[in-house]
């Protein structure tokens, strides 16, 4: 493997959303649950890289690239909202409602799919307990075969140090599917914590108490 770490790109959007649907399901491939196949990317990832407020890294393995210049397949993933808040009022007006529109629940065949598309007509932001805690917001995700190798590590040493820099007093929280809550002690080597008022399946970092990051 060649693999590298750049920032995220709007181009990368088809890319994450393919993660984002191979890793839906606790951790695993959601692809059987769905026909409308990009609806887990259009509400956990894609967003990440079109909307104000968001930035992101990718990995990038450039096997079949030959140069090396990032330009390979994206494999994996970190995306974040600089601040909850004012992506929530951003994607109330210009995100949900366009896919509202365009995915009515009648459409549906398929439980999952059907959940997805009631969602966007009631999409839910970020609660307060979050905010209090943290104004940013993270996701992470990557293939498989590049688990368990370090790059976790690596994409959340970039996310932070990002964060970081433009808010050294700050916080970043994430949510973790219930299904997967095995990697909690991942994120806990960081310094990732339960918060007040958070849900059992949410953590969050204070950017003053960030360690362990590898970048």
């Amino acid at each position: 493997m060649t693999v590298t770490i750049r920032e995220a790109r709007e181009t990368d959007a088809d890319a994450v959303s393919r993660i984002c649907l191979l890793t839906a399901q606790g951790g695993q491939s959601a692809d059987d649950l769905h026909d409308f196949k990009e609806l887990p990317g259009l509400t956990y990832a894609v967003p990440y890289v079109k909307l104000p407020t968001t930035l992101g890294f990718v990995m990038v393995d450039d096997k079949n690239a030959g140069s090396g210049n990032g330009s390979g397949e994206v494999v994996g993933y970190i995306l974040a909202s600089r601040n909850s808040r004012d992506f929530d009022r951003y994607a109330a007006e210009h995100w949900w409602p366009a896919l509202a529109e365009k995915y009515p629940p009648s459409s549906a065949k398929k439980p999952a799919d059907k959940e997805f598309m009631e969602l966007f007509r009631n999409m839910h932001g970020k609660s307060d307990a979050r905010v209090s805690y943290g104004a940013a917001n993270m996701h992470i995700n990557m293939l498989e075969p590049y688990q368990k190798q370090g790059w976790g590590s690596k994409l959340i040493g970039k996310m932070v140090e990002a964060l970081r820099k433009e808010d050294p007093d700050g916080g970043v929280t994430l949510g973790m599917d219930p299904r997967n809550l095995g990697v909690r002690e991942f994120y806990e080597k960081f310094g990732f914590e339960s918060f007040e008022g958070g849900k059992f399946n949410e953590l969050g970092l204070k950017f003053s108490k960030a360690k362990n990051l590898t970048t």
